[in-house]
Formats: structure tokens, sequence, C-alpha cells
């Protein structure tokens, strides 16, 4: 089963691309939404498409502001401004999405994606 996901603005093309490969359903916020939308904008329109947010902005990683228990999931890549740590970070997603490969596996969680690990948060 594929995934639905909603790119942040800051998501690069080459993550869209790695989830579009995998056959996964990737909405970008530039066709949805405008892009200077806030954050809260951002998050409604994601579970307006019943898709996950996929965000490289570490403000939905902060669990009081998005508790996690109500969106239809968070994936939160710690990219840091390394472009280069792209490589391992789809490793690491494709670790984590062997054995969650289901929309249900996200549902009110904060996924974290780091080079070298995911931790989840609900």
């Amino acid at each position: 089963m594929s995934l639905k996901l909603f790119a942040d603005h800051c998501v690069p093309n080459s993550l869209i691309n790695f989830f579009r490969m995998r056959g996964d359903v990737v909405f970008v916020l530039r066709e949805h939404i405008p892009m200077e939308s806030p954050d809260p904008e951002v998050i409604e329109k994601a579970q307006n498409l019943e898709a996950i947010l996929l965000t490289l902005n570490g403000d939905f990683s902060d669990l009081i502001r998005y508790p996690p228990h109500q969106f239809k999931g968070i994936i939160s890549i710690q990219l840091k401004n390394h472009p280069e740590n792209i490589p391992a970070i789809c490793e690491s997603l494709t670790q984590y999405l062997t054995t969650n490969p289901e929309m249900a596996n996200f549902q009110g969680k904060l996924v974290v994606v780091e080079p070298h690990r995911v931790r989840v948060r609900s």
C-alpha cells in the first residue's frame, strides 16, 4: 500500500522523487496553497488531503504546538542545511518504511528522520 504525503515547500525534489519512486502519492505545497502560507494552514491542508505532512520545518516537531495525536502523521526530516545527507536520510527512511509501509503506521505520530536513525513520538 502506498502513502499519501503533503510535501512542505522546504522539501527538496530529491526527497519528493524518493517517495514517488516508491509508488507513494506526493502532493506538493505550491500546487495547493501559496508558498508563504503559515504553518497552521500547511498542516490543515495536509489534513484536508488526508496526507502525512512531510517537512524539514522544525516547528512541526514541537509536540506542544502540533500534538501528533491530532494529525494523520508528520514526517520531520532533520537535514540541517546538509544536503549531502540526503542519501543517508533516504536509507533511514527505506529501513523504517520496510516495517511501517501503511498510512495507519503514521496516524497520530511524529516521525523524526535523521541520517542514521528514526525516532517516533506519539
